[in-house]
């Protein structure tokens, strides 16, 4: 949800992941990269509003290495609203791997769709969480 001018919403506003916090609260610091994202719920989040905002470097960055392709275009997004997360399995602070089941919601002509993925989150090298793969499944 980038403003009309497309620059990064003021850190007072809400964040686009719809977690309810001020942006500067929530996915800012994450992708400031002055905090690490604690589980794979909050890199699941920080994705989401990552696309929304058009941050293709942090994108790729908290990406798996073993998966991460070589460029993501961003030119063809849909307008995405609002984010559900279903449920999540592992991806705590103690944990390697974990799944997040998520909704994410758009805007196609009149209606109001839903890209509903299993996404798979594990740390990397460094300790990290990073996006390992999707499986849309509707």
């Amino acid at each position: 949800m980038l403003n009309s001018n497309n620059s990064l919403p003021k850190s007072s506003k809400g964040c686009a992941c719809t977690s309810g916090k001020k942006y500067s609260d929530c996915c800012q610091p994450l992708h400031n990269k002055t905090q690490p994202a604690l589980t794979a719920e909050a890199l699941m989040r920080s994705r989401f509003s990552g696309f929304c905002l058009g941050l293709t470097d942090y994108l790729l960055k908290s990406w798996c290495d073993t998966t991460r392709p070589n460029d993501l275009d961003l030119t063809d997004q849909p307008n995405w609203l609002k984010l559900v997360i279903y449920q999540t399995h592992m991806g705590l602070e103690k944990h390697a791997i974990g799944t997040v089941e998520f909704g994410a919601f758009y805007q196609h002509g009149e209606k109001l769709e839903e890209m509903r993925e299993i996404s798979q989150f594990q740390r990397n090298s460094n300790g990290q969480w990073c996006y390992l793969s999707g499986e849309i499944i509707s």
